[in-house]
């Protein structure tokens, strides 16, 4: 069996990614390990001989590159919307990433562990594979951070996936961290006017060209018995009848404003209005906002909804739209022709992504990966393959187009695209890193490492989620922040499983490339010191 392994280093790929997504569903508790499943049987497979894992390098770049990419783009936009509001936690875990390192410094001088070992055991508790080689690197070559890093990598996977599991169930204040893209649960409501406003004045109303604030929209409009869209300048007259839609307390609210709500809806008369949803699969429309699509004066029409992977957001006027969009309109029936033909509509062209964008934009964040910055002491690094395409990731995705060219990828195949870069990824590393876990794992020496990583880095994990709490962030955000300072792809897959939130990815992101950056540097000076 072993020959044939070594004969297929293909099969032996693809065979330890399927045993380990089999391994990764299986339930232990309230805990999967999902993706990390992968690594898993990876480190089994890779201890049977140690040229199973030979060769995989490039591998694990390819999957770890397509991995972070799709990360940063699909977290760009909220990224940079809430790099103000995240700027406290980045610079907390800054700040316990170097407490981190001088407990790692001062756990090798009373246990007497070796500088070398140590290095490798802080690159695996926060399964940094950069910090990895830039150990090895200060090390003059030695395996021994390879050896260290090999025992305190699943332990750093399991460790932390067992703390986002408590995270992740724990709801914390969050009141600086407002949900505000995933607005689940979104109610409309028939109002009658009894204060006559217009639209564009009622409380929380986010049809204001300019800004992306707002959490209710008016669709429907009845008057003197005939129904029309209500536009966004429209006067509302007392004896009129809005629907309004959005989040349930500003719901509330602006029907408070507006006069008192009714039994009937008008939602169920489509007799003369009507609505849809249309998917957005005409690129010239990606990156455009809400507002410069003018769908209320090219179809007399209004955008109420849209649909973006499992979320259904409230689109604002500076709302941009992505491939892969579902937008509800609601629009005059005999005008919904022209708006699926206007949106494109097409499923197919929807499942076509375009290579030349998405290689363009994973080579743009590999050469950053290359680029080394001097830190003196003739010490020089480089971002690599992970933080490289994660950074250019997050910046096309801010940006989603550059005239003919969209960076943006559909939700549906973005995520197909992560999920096989992740497993690739976690079985190469797995299969590389079997026969040195296998040789050391078990001894006294490695007990040390296991029982130092898991205690140095639950302290630190619950002091990030107490950071978090003192900063106001909300429970998604901090489970996320979590599994970007350990920067684990397969946590960021187990964080998802569990809280279903976009702020847990822009958690992810805003620690994971900083996080990478801080690692390189203080891991090289553990292994001198």
């Amino acid at each position: 069996m072993v020959e044939l392994l070594l004969a297929s280093p293909l099969l032996t790929l693809f065979l330890t990614a399927a045993l380990g997504t089999l391994l990764g569903a299986i339930p232990f508790g309230p805990l999967k390990f999902g993706a990390a499943g992968a690594l898993f049987v990876g480190l089994a497979i890779g201890a049977l001989d140690p040229d199973l894992g030979t060769g995989l390098e490039i591998v694990q770049s390819i999957g770890l590159a397509l991995f972070v990419y799709t990360v940063g783009l699909a977290s760009g936009a909220t990224f940079f919307q809430d790099l103000r509001r995240q700027a406290p936690l980045i610079l907390g875990a800054v700040a316990l990433l170097v407490v981190f390192a001088a407990i790692a410094i001062a756990a090798n001088h009373i246990l007497d562990i070796g500088s070398e070992l140590t290095a490798g055991m802080m690159a695996g508790a926060l399964t940094s594979t950069p910090a990895l080689a830039a150990a090895t690197t200060a090390a003059g070559g030695s395996v021994e951070p390879a050896v260290g890093y090999s025992i305190a990598y699943p332990v750093g996977v399991i460790i932390t996936m067992i703390i986002v599991t408590i995270v992740a169930r724990r709801p914390l204040p969050g009141k600086r961290d407002p949900n505000r893209t995933n607005l689940e649960g979104l109610e409309a409501c028939t109002v009658a006017v009894e204060h006559p406003m217009r639209v564009n004045e009622i409380p929380g109303i986010a049809e204001i060209p300019g800004s992306d604030t707002g959490e209710v929209r008016v669709s429907y409009l009845q008057r003197d018995g005939g129904v029309s869209v209500a536009t966004p300048t429209e006067l509302l007259h007392r004896g009129d009848r809005v629907v309004v839609v959005g989040v349930p307390d500003a719901v509330k609210r602006a029907q408070e404003a507006l006069g008192s709500r009714v039994q009937d809806n008008l939602v169920h008369d489509r007799s003369v209005v009507d609505y849809r949803r249309f998917i957005v699969s005409d690129p010239d429309l990606v990156g455009r906002t809400v507002a410069e699509l003018l769908i209320p004066l090219r179809f007399d029409g209004l955008i109420t909804r849209v649909r973006r992977g499992d979320h259904d957001l409230l689109p604002t006027a500076e709302m941009t739209l992505q491939l892969g969009d579902r937008v509800l309109v609601v629009a005059p029936r005999k005008r919904l022709g022209e708006v699926s033909e206007f949106f494109g509509d097409s499923e197919k062209r929807i499942t076509e992504i375009d290579f030349f964008s998405m290689g363009l934009g994973i080579a743009l964040g590999v050469a950053v990966g290359l680029i080394s910055l001097p830190f003196g002491g003739g010490l020089s690094i480089a971002l690599g393959s992970a933080a490289g395409p994660l950074i250019v990731g997050l910046i096309l995705g801010r940006m989603e187009r550059t005239g003919p060219i969209v960076w943006s990828i559909p939700m549906g195949a973005n995520l197909t695209i992560r999920q096989l870069g992740l497993v690739i990824f976690l079985a190469a590393v797995g299969l590389a890193s079997g026969q040195a876990f296998a040789d050391t794992a078990f001894t006294l020496t490695g007990l040390t490492i296991a029982l130092t990583a898991a205690v140095m880095l639950a302290g630190i994990l619950l002091l990030l989620w107490w950071w978090s709490r003192v900063t106001g962030m909300s429970s998604a955000r901090a489970a996320g922040a979590i599994a970007g300072f350990v920067g684990q792809p397969a946590i960021l897959s187990h964080v998802n499983s569990l809280v279903d939130d976009a702020r847990a990815s822009s958690g992810y992101a805003a620690l994971f490339a900083i996080g990478i950056i801080v690692k390189i540097v203080l891991v090289q000076a553990v292994a001198v010191l």
